[in-house]
């Protein structure tokens, strides 16, 4: 039974909230500014470190250059001030680690070496007795802290009783390991990343960088991570089982520069009056090169991909409360008709269904 009309505006803006996110799991407040603390251990995998790290770092200063406000604090910390990575290179000016998190924290496990694996030295049990005793308890019912594992990092999590009974993934080559450390744990394998609540894991090496990008995406937003991926030269991956990829990030895994601007400038301001002509004046090609360039690239037209991000943006519109006529105008659609002529092209129903689907999913 569908909701008295006097209701449903306070409900559509209980659906926003649901949406943008006044609340995040492990990220707080959708505003505050969240501590990244990396774990850093003896031989710790330099690029567990790196790569996520350089993620955080280009998130803020895209966040920053539309006049954003920066999300991420990074931090480092470890059993002594000073400690030697994977390669060699002297990790310093680690802080101690901390009796406290006053801020909402996630906290990163990364991966080490295999032979340090197998014999744990004096700083990595440090670090496993700190992790016990210490942060479990800090961790423990906060929805506003993240403990986040890279590669091997989720068997230091593991023999600290941190990931109890919920999902998780890691290196292929130590899945059997993980599951012998935490037999209560739903070990998941062939997977990038998975969430389980505020546990987030990854498998090897590179899938740190993939679920950084999908951490920042779901704190700040699509748009943020598709562009720190595209300054990394990375694929946006997503677990086998996460939601279909949002047409914001789709048909960006290539490197040619001018069709990566005309897309940005289509996701930047999709209400405007965009023709062929237009769209080839950004990317400073002809027509017929920017439709045989997007046709090479990215497998569908350019006025095919604006659909798409058009419908997107009416979506999301819809999603936060708007009506079909102003979710059609704010996604640059001429009308209502044109709108409901494009989404029966992608989605089934009508777009007044998808309200309705979003109030009763979150009532």
């Amino acid at each position: 039974m569908s909701a008295p009309a006097e209701t449903r505006p306070a409900r559509l803006a209980a659906v926003a909230t649901a949406q943008g996110g006044a609340r995040r799991p492990g990220g707080g407040p959708a505003s505050a500014e969240i501590d990244v603390l990396f774990v850093v251990t003896p031989r710790a995998l330099l690029l567990d470190i790196a790569g996520p790290a350089e993620a955080f770092r280009l998130s803020n200063q895209h966040l920053k250059r539309g006049g954003g406000t920066p999300r991420f604090k990074l931090r480092f910390t470890g059993a002594q001030a000073q400690i030697d990575s994977s390669v060699g290179l002297q990790l310093t000016g680690l802080e101690p680690f901390p009796s406290a998190l006053p801020a909402p924290t996630w906290v990163v496990l990364v991966g080490q070496p295999n032979e340090v694996l197998a014999q744990p030295d004096a700083g990595t049990r440090a670090t496993a007795r700190w992790l016990a005793h210490a942060l479990a308890p800090l961790l423990a019912d906060q929805p506003r802290h993240r403990l986040v594992t890279i590669c091997a990092g989720s068997l230091l999590a593991a023999h600290a009783g941190l990931i109890g009974a919920r999902r998780c993934t890691t290196h292929h080559e130590i899945l059997g390991r993980l599951r012998a450390a935490a037999p209560a744990a739903q070990v998941v394998g062939n997977r990038v990343f998975v969430l389980d609540g505020t546990l987030a894991s990854s498998a090897g090496v590179t899938a740190g960088i993939d679920l950084a990008l999908h951490l920042i995406a779901l704190t700040c937003g699509e748009r943020n991570a598709a562009a720190v991926a595209q300054d990394m030269v990375v694929y946006l991956r997503r677990g086998l089982h996460d939601p279909e990829l949002s047409p914001l990030l789709a048909h960006r895994h290539h490197l040619h520069p001018a069709v990566h601007k005309v897309q940005d400038a289509v996701c930047a301001d999709p209400g405007r009056a965009w023709s062929m002509a237009a769209l080839a004046a950004v990317g400073h090609v002809t027509q017929r090169h920017l439709l045989r360039l997007f046709t090479t690239h990215t497998a569908v037209s350019p006025l095919r991909y604006l659909q798409a991000i058009r419908l997107e943006h009416a979506k999301q519109a819809l999603a936060g409360g708007a009506s079909v006529t102003r979710a059609a105008q704010e996604a640059g659609f001429s009308s209502d008709l044109q709108l409901r002529r494009a989404w029966r092209q992608r989605y089934a129903g009508t777009p007044s269904a998808l309200v309705h689907q979003l109030i009763d999913r979150r009532t």
